[in-house]
């Protein structure tokens, strides 16, 4: 299959998108210098900011936001509606200064999940729908609620 993207999709130059078969849908937008793996699935309406690193295979669905300062491994899920930030207090006068956020191979973020800047989210962890991830979440760990804890 070959790599799609939709005709309403905003693309900036220097994207780097694996030519096999990734998805890119509706009014969805791409900053400069993003990495996309090859298989992933970009739903419509995604905002996706500058030198963000998507992983292989990777499924982002619908509404999600992703700012500059994410990095995403292969195999995630992520949900409706999700949100990463990358400014634990912001303030206009700091433009620029964004914490590091990693996400790691076969994690699953629920729908509308809201992640704070500065964690790691280990492999195979599950965040759970409306979650406010507020720490890192170890591998192998499931977490729900605000903020969100382990179950």
């Amino acid at each position: 299959m070959k790599t799609f993207i939709h005709s309403t999709a905003i693309v900036h130059d220097f994207t780097t998108i694996h030519s096999h078969e990734v998805r890119i849908w509706h009014w969805t937008h791409i900053c400069e210098r993003v990495k996309i793996g090859y298989g992933t699935s970009i739903g419509q309406n995604v905002y996706i900011g500058p030198k963000v690193h998507i992983g292989h295979e990777c499924k982002i669905q619908n509404n999600v936001y992703i700012p500059e300062g994410v990095t995403i491994g292969d195999f995630v899920f992520i949900g409706p509606g999700a949100t990463f930030t990358n400014v634990k207090h912001p303030l206009v006068h700091q433009r620029g200064t964004f914490e590091k956020t990693v996400v790691l191979s076969d994690a699953s973020i629920g729908a509308n999940a809201t992640i704070l800047p500065g964690i790691t989210l280990g492999v195979f962890c599950v965040i759970g729908a409306g979650s406010v991830v507020t720490k890192n979440v170890p591998g192998h760990i499931t977490v729900v609620g605000n903020p969100a804890v382990v179950i």
